[in-house]
């Protein structure tokens, strides 16, 4: 279960959002999911939370992500992630990032600072007490602003089954190049706030390593809210070893209305 967060916010972005069009979501909104092991059994929990913040003076969006294991898995398998990201209200484009990290007694504790004009990222591992300056792709994102930038960037109007977009992420220390591919609308029934309802969906495929974590290059996906704030509902991966669900439960403070409807 030390995947728990990483899977959930292992999402990529489009292309830049245009200047007109209305972001898709707000400082306030707050998101729960229920995080399930091969499917039957709640093996932890994970938060996402927007607020407006300062930093060195420019006003920005500061997310904060957390995730924890809960339950049996908990007893043997602790976990407690704890992520951040600081980034520009108009682009999206990330200042600063953290990850702190204990997973089993495995533990990370690292802050990446960006410069976009000399694309460059100074990481400070604060553990090992080491800072580097490594070089990024233009337009990079790291793993929490990616989420984000994705939500103000996707246009709907235009996907066509089959589309693939790639895009770039600096995660730890390295520059990662992601695709997603889209495979259409689909209505789901999932369990929000209490309640069970049926939502309309674009579903989607992050493309990823195969090896240690996942089973194969296409064992992700994504189904996100067909309307203007596009959130994630529902996230199925195919492990090395089992699967992991993650599934909303809980909202609120959300940009625009949520066209759902609810099964009787």
């Amino acid at each position: 279960m030390k995947y728990i967060l990483t899977v959930l916010l292992f999402l990529v972005g489009l292309k830049a959002p245009s200047p007109e069009q209305e972001s898709a979501f707000k400082s306030g909104e707050w998101f729960k999911f229920r995080m399930s092991y091969s499917g039957w059994f709640k093996a932890g929990e994970a938060t996402l939370k927007v607020d407006e913040k300062k930093l060195k003076g420019k006003s920005v969006y500061h997310v904060v992500g957390k995730g924890k294991t809960t339950g049996p898995v908990n007893l043997f398998f602790k976990v407690r992630d704890r992520y951040e990201s600081y980034f520009d209200k108009e682009t999206g484009a990330p200042y600063k990032f953290i990850r702190k990290i204990d997973e089993g007694g495995h533990t990370k504790d690292i802050e990446i600072e960006f410069n976009h004009e000399e694309q460059k990222a100074v990481v400070n591992n604060k553990k090992h007490k080491k800072i580097k300056t490594i070089a990024t792709e233009k337009d990079v994102q790291d793993m929490v602003s990616m989420y984000y930038y994705l939500r103000n960037s996707i246009d709907t109007d235009n996907l066509k089954i089959g589309d693939e977009i790639k895009t770039n992420m600096f995660f730890d220390e390295e520059n990662y190049g992601f695709k997603l591919k889209y495979l259409g609308k689909e209505t789901i029934k999932v369990d929000i706030n209490g309640s069970r309802v049926r939502v309309n969906t674009l579903k989607f495929r992050p493309y990823v390593m195969a090896g240690r974590v996942f089973k194969e290059e296409e064992s992700l996906t994504l189904w996100v809210s067909a309307d203007k704030n596009k959130i994630p509902l529902k996230i199925k991966a195919d492990l090395a070893v089992g699967s992991l669900r993650a599934d909303l439960e809980e909202f609120k403070g959300l940009k625009h209305a949520f066209p759902i409807v609810f099964d009787n």
